[in-house]
């Protein structure tokens, strides 16, 4: 195992910055994912990682290791590609074996270790089939046991179940944690999908347009966003966002006039953005402390066990989901409602920053 520091780490194509002074330590042992929108550098990063690219500025540490301008065969690292990359016409144990005897390990050696890892994944009834032979959820395990053979410091995964079906997608996302609890070696993961990396990540580090916006444990990040970014992209549906005007004791929320139930501590500021989680708002007058408004129902959306409520704030005003059980209780399409949103859930932004406003500075 051996952890992965960039330091001011930079990558331009010509004109165009895509990683901008990067600064971050992977710590050894530990399942990472870089998470964010196409385009936000972060498959650059890890093909940075790999040698695959060459950085316009900056360093990588590999453990005690500076290997910025190590070739990809002398950094003891193994890259898992979202296309599988198998030899067609190679059985799985030579799909297996085939990283050993590039570097020329005994063929008894080679085959212990195929043994050890078909073992570990369950290919061992797979051995002696042809990649057309398999499904996808077992062609990536293939890829995998190919990358573990080698037992390198640093596993890279690039999107690998992005071409699997949801299902073999979720067995995937088990097997890889499962491979993880047993192997503890650091991971590198790169998705676009918040659920691999909420699922799957010990720490997720969320990028956009090369830049960090945040890195933390998934369910900090999920609770505690760091600017308003995060809170959209974060969550399925994402963070609702409200303008917000304060004064006094009146608030106003999404242009209309907003109920103070109890002590809702707020910003000092006198304008800013207020955000609530869709299964955290509530419909219905509720006595605790929080905020409270009318909406108008203009959406359900059934989604098995819970439904999403679209609702409309005042005539053409902002909308807000809310996530409710599915019962008789649901309102109707048109219908007016009241919106709670408890106090112990609220967020609060900058308006024109969208940087979280820390909760020692509400009051």
């Amino acid at each position: 195992m051996a952890d992965v520091s960039f330091r001011r780490l930079t990558k331009s194509f010509g004109p165009v910055t895509v990683i901008a002074e990067l600064n971050l330590t992977i710590n050894s042992g530990e399942f990472t994912v870089l998470l964010g929108p196409s385009g936000c550098g972060k498959t650059t990063l890890l093909r940075i990682v790999a040698g695959l690219e060459t950085p316009t500025l900056g360093e990588i540490w590999i453990g005690a290791r500076e290997v910025t301008d190590h070739r990809p065969s002398e950094r003891n690292i193994a890259m898992v590609f979202q296309n599988y990359a198998l030899y067609p016409h190679l059985t799985v144990a030579d799909n297996l074996a085939f990283p050993l005897r590039v570097q020329g390990v005994p063929k008894v050696e080679r085959r212990r270790q195929v043994e050890r890892v078909s073992t570990l994944l369950g290919l061992g009834s797979l051995l002696d089939r042809k990649p057309r032979q398999l499904s996808g959820g077992q062609r990536q395990r293939v890829a995998l046991g190919r990358a573990m053979v080698r037992e390198p410091e640093v596993f890279l995964f690039d999107e690998p179940l992005s071409n699997l079906d949801a299902s073999l997608r979720e067995e995937m996302r088990s097997e890889l944690i499962r491979f993880h609890e047993q192997q503890r070696k650091t991971i590198i993961y790169v998705t676009h999908d918040q659920v691999e990396a909420m699922t799957m990540a010990q720490r997720i580090v969320i990028m956009r347009d090369g830049v960090i916006q945040q890195i933390g444990p998934p369910r900090a990040i999920y609770r505690e966003p760091a600017n308003i970014f995060v809170a959209r992209f974060i969550g399925s549906p994402g963070m609702n966002l409200l303008d917000a005007e304060a004064a006094g004791s009146d608030l106003m929320v999404g242009g209309a006039n907003a109920e103070i139930v109890g002590k809702v501590p707020l910003p000092q500021c006198a304008k800013f953005v207020l955000g609530c989680r869709p299964e955290d708002i509530r419909i219905g007058r509720i006595n605790d402390p929080g905020v409270t408004i009318l909406a108008a129902v203009i959406a359900l959306q059934p989604l098995g066990a819970s439904v999403l409520v679209d609702l409309q704030i005042e005539d053409r005003g902002p909308r807000l989901v809310v996530t409710a059980a599915w019962d008789e209780n649901l309102p109707r399409v048109g219908e007016r409602v009241v919106v709670y949103m408890p106090a112990d859930r609220l967020c609060y932004f900058q308006a024109e920053s969208g940087e979280r406003i820390a909760t020692e500075t509400v009051a």
